[in-house]
Formats: C-alpha cells, structure tokens, sequence
C-alpha cells in the first residue's frame, strides 16, 4: 500500500505539475502491484480550528483516505477522468461552471466508448469528484478555472473606483459613480482587480438582501453618505466573499453586515461571510473578511425599535434545524466556541431561548411615512457602536 498526499502544496502552486505527479505515482505502484491510497484535507466542522488572530476557520491535520479497492476504483478513475478536463481549462484559459463540466465530461465520454464505466448519472456525482479533487491537491476550483457562481454581490458607491485588469493584460476602470441606478458586479476573480476612492468612504454596509440593498439605494443612501453599500444575495458565493476582503484589505474601511436576526442568517450567511465554512476550509484564507461586524437585526433592536417579530413556526422544518444547528454550534463550532465571539454565541443563545425572529425589513415598520427611517437607524447604530 502506498501513500499519496499533496497536502500544502496545492493554493497556487504548478497545478499541471502536481497533477502529473498524482499521476506517476498512481501508475508506479499499479504498476508495482501496490494499492495506491489518496489522502484529502477532511473540510467539516471536526477538522475546522478558529483562531481569532487568523481570523478564519482553517484545516486542521485529518485527512480523508481513499484506498484503491472494488468500492472505490470508480472514484479514482472519474478523478484522473476530470482532473484532465480541469487541465486543458488550465491549458486554454477557458473557464465554466460545475453544470457545464458535467456536459464536458458526459461529451468526451459520448465521443469515446471506452470512457463509458466512468460516465456520471448526474452533476452530483461530477461535482463531488472536483471538490475532492481540490481538496486533494489543496487548490482552490477557481484555480482550475471552475466558478459556481461568477458574479460578486450588486455594489453601490458614488466613491468607488475600481480598476480591472482583463485577460489581454488591458486596464479597464469603472467609477461606481457614473452607473447611475445600475449597481457593479465583480466577476469572480478579486486578483484582477485594484481598489481605489475618489473621496474618503467612511464604511461598507454589506445588505443580506439584495432587494432592501437596491431600496436603500433608491431612497438615497448612497447620495448621503460615503458609503460603499452591497448586497450580499444570501448565503454569500465565493465571489461575494472574496470581494467583501477585497475591499477589506485594500481599502482598510469599516465593515458592517445587516441581515436578519435568526439562526440560520448568524450561522449560514454572517460566519460564512466573516470566517469561511467547515466545506470551504481550503480557501477560507482568500474567502473570509474577519473585520466585518454584525450591525443586526440585534435582540435590543426589537424593544428599542417596536420591531414587529414573530415565534419560530414548530412546523416549519428548516427553521426548526436551524435552531437545532445553532444548539449544536454552541457546542462543537469553533468560531462561535471563541471567547472573543461571545457576544455573537449570545445572539445564538437569546434565538434558541425565545424561539422568535426579526426580519431585517422590519425596520421599515418604524415610521411607515418615513422611507428613510431604516437607513437613519442604521447609521444611528453605526455611529453609536452598536453591533457586535
């Protein structure tokens, strides 16, 4: 039996060159008789270390074994299958979707009969071979030219300047005040890009929703304030994440997240935001803004506001798995285990004690003929200190 591991050496690294000496190694000990076992970085919570100096989830030393048996001959074969067609994207500079590398993959089987065994039943099947095989060689799929989800979060600013240098190495620069209505979306790759201000901005307010993002717009947010205002669209992409540290660490501005008070938005959306996910732990470090603080809703808000809230619905599944996940983030999660996250742990505590929740939207119910009345309150609490 023989080990292969490339842990470290992947995150950059000559990607063709580390894929052919899989390879060689591989066929040295078929051909030697041995079985071949592939070692992976395991990405989940048991394996997940926080530290707040870092600032994001990162590896710890488990790895994943695959050894080559009956079971598992498949699995090693569609991964020397795909991580050929990730190479001639490296090769071609082409780049695509996971959904578009399953047709790739379901094409060259179609044109070669003697890739049949390995043709994949559905993209579920290819996708878990390219996420093992990033987490194999410990690169990232946007080293292989592979994007889930190519565009940024919708991004406003009437001091922004944003710099892009495209593939034929010409410049393009977009001054974020000249779009009008129309917001920017960063395609997925924040290396090409370079941040600047035409004036002083004085903080990024990062909007769980998109639509509540482009209504604070509409009503002006950005025309009164110095702002850099984004909607984050969710649970963030890789493409939101790495353009919220962009800005982070080349603009070295105050950030702030305003999302909904409920489990699933602290746990799923804000700590993916601010320190990566256990699935994500290979490229945490590229996809992660530590600074960024959660501006609320926050528990005081619902009192000091008049929030309209409402109680966790028994029936409803996922909310109740979320709370359930929050008890169990408690206890396991690293992140929210920091002493320095306390007041974050808190918010989780205050969740599942009270069973209720608070929309972000809420805060229009303040004063219904004041349209501006959420943005004065988040400014207010900006001003005031009051996040976590």
């Amino acid at each position: 039996m023989s080990v292969i591991s490339f842990a470290g050496k992947g995150s950059g690294g000559d990607i063709p060159k580390l894929s052919k000496e899989l390879c060689q190694r591989l066929l040295t000990d078929l051909e030697g008789a041995k079985r071949p076992v592939l070692y992976a970085t395991k990405c989940s919570l048991d394996n997940s270390i926080y530290n707040h100096k870092v600032g994001y989830l990162t590896p710890g030393d488990k790895k994943v074994a695959t050894e080559l048996n009956v079971s598992s001959v498949k699995k090693m074969s569609r991964t020397i299958f795909m991580l050929e067609v990730l190479l001639r994207n490296i090769d071609s500079g082409a780049v695509n979707t996971k959904r578009e590398l399953y047709y790739i993959a379901k094409g060259d089987v179609k044109h070669n009969s003697r890739l049949k065994p390995l043709d994949f039943q559905d993209q579920s099947e290819s996708d878990e071979i390219i996420d093992f095989i990033c987490e194999l060689l410990e690169i990232y799929r946007e080293e292989v030219n592979c994007y889930a989800n190519d565009r940024g979060g919708q991004t406003y600013s009437q001091q922004l300047v944003v710099t892009e240098t495209l593939p034929d190495g010409e410049k393009a620069k977009i001054d974020l005040s000249k779009l009008g209505t129309s917001p920017f979306q960063p395609k997925n790759r924040p290396q090409n890009l370079r941040l600047s201000v035409n004036k002083k901005v004085d903080f990024c307010l990062v909007v769980e929703s998109e639509g509540t993002a482009n209504t604070l717009v509409a009503n002006g947010f950005t025309k009164r304030h110095n702002c850099i205002l984004m909607g984050a669209q969710g649970v963030p992409s890789n493409a939101v994440r790495g353009w919220c540290k962009l800005i982070q660490d080349q603009l070295k501005v105050p950030l702030y997240f305003f999302g909904d008070l409920d489990a699933y938005t602290l746990q799923n959306i804000y700590r993916t935001l601010k320190a990566g996910s256990a699935a994500s732990l290979i490229r945490n470090s590229d996809y992660s803004a530590p600074d960024v603080r959660f501006l609320g809703v926050l528990p005081e808000d619902i009192k000091k506001y008049d929030l309209n809230d409402y109680p966790v619905k028994e029936n409803d599944a996922q909310e109740v798995r979320a709370l359930k996940k929050a008890a169990d983030a408690l206890k396991n999660d690293p992140f929210f285990q920091d002493k320095r996250n306390k007041g974050l742990s808190n918010i989780l505590r205050w969740l599942l004690e009270n069973k209720r929740r608070c929309e972000q939207q809420a805060y229009f119910s303040v004063d219904p003929k004041d349209p501006t009345m959420p943005e004065k309150i988040i400014v207010d609490k900006i001003k005031r200190g009051n996040f976590v």
